[in-house]
């Protein structure tokens, strides 16, 4: 039976927390309350990754469990979803950001402004965030570049490490910062902040043109091609993650598997020790309040994406097609 429910303080708010003994991860014995409870002691950390964005919920009501699956445009008959708008019933301080889909489509979307819609977000089954490269003040100009490192079938993290060095090398070359973290699975993401100037097509070709770039410099790893049964190289550096509504997990988010681990943003100097498995719902906690949150420095300061567009124009790549 579903304990009674309770009320936690967050900040200025008190958020309701229906039954909280539910279980969400029963191979790891972990409840409803546990990701509350995980959410709050990484607040400053996900909150930054979310703050003012537009962010797409993935809601699991009734926790991961064998067989569970997500519905899709496909098939809407899953045990977890999508929620792209904002929900009924949401407290009056949830707030949100208009945007457009590529179909012309539009929807206010929460954008959290404090830690209190988290935890709002974690009642209703929410694991990951996946919040948009924009902030609510302007919704046509991302104002972060995110370049996924995306692994074959078979691939293992230890392949993808080399590719994102190569990739900070290259960033450094530019004069750019970039941040990485685990995706939860076997991936890596890596962040820049960038000046709010450039629409998502001009992103997405900077994004190509680092990714040819990583290909030259590793010919035997790296890969562009966008059909996937074409691709004979381990790691795929997926550019269109930079299209109108692409959104990629946010940092600590929880990935639904059974071993709920989760988006560990990491320092460089972390990266070729770590492994996604180090952590999770129950370990991130200590290190977060240990270490404090590697992208913390992510939003200080702001880069032209002119250097990767002035190579996209000596390639003489154009903006890829919408997929």
């Amino acid at each position: 039976m579903a304990g009674a429910a309770e009320e936690i303080r967050v900040g200025e708010r008190v958020v309701r927390v229906s039954s909280p003994d539910k279980p969400y991860f029963p191979e790891r014995g972990l409840t409803k309350l546990d990701v509350v409870r995980y959410f709050l002691a990484v607040g400053d950390g996900i909150l930054r990754a979310l703050r003012d964005r537009p962010t797409m919920l993935e809601r699991w009501p009734r926790g991961v469990f064998e067989g569970a699956k997500i519905a899709t445009r496909q098939d809407n008959r899953g045990d977890a979803f999508y929620q792209k708008r904002l929900p009924a019933g949401a407290p009056d301080w949830v707030r949100t950001a208009h945007i457009t889909f590529p179909s012309g489509r539009t929807a206010d979307e929460v954008a959290p402004s404090e830690l209190a819609v988290v935890i709002w977000a974690a009642n209703l089954g929410t694991l990951r965030f996946h919040p948009w490269p924009v902030s609510a003040a302007d919704v046509e100009r991302p104002d972060q570049l995110r370049i996924d490192l995306d692994p074959m079938p078979g691939v293992e993290f230890a392949q993808v490490v080399p590719v994102a060095h190569e990739v900070r090398a290259f960033l450094d070359e530019l004069g750019l910062t970039g941040y990485p973290k685990t995706t939860g699975g076997r991936g890596l993401h890596i962040y820049l902040s960038i000046e709010p100037r450039w629409s998502f097509g001009d992103c997405r070709r900077a994004v190509l043109a680092l990714g040819r770039e990583m290909q030259r410099r590793l010919p035997d790893l790296v890969t562009t091609t966008w059909w996937r049964e074409q691709r004979d190289r381990p790691v795929f550096v997926d550019y269109n993650q930079m299209s109108r509504d692409h959104t990629m997990a946010s940092a600590y988010s929880i990935r639904p598997t059974p071993r709920a681990l989760v988006s560990a943003p990491l320092a460089w100097a972390e990266l070729d020790d770590a492994r996604p498995e180090d952590f999770d719902v129950v370990s991130m906690p200590a290190r977060f309040a240990e270490r404090g949150d590697p992208h913390a420095g992510l939003d200080e300061g702001r880069h032209s994406l002119e250097p990767l567009l002035e190579l996209a124009d000596r390639e003489g790549l154009e903006a890829p097609p919408e997929r």
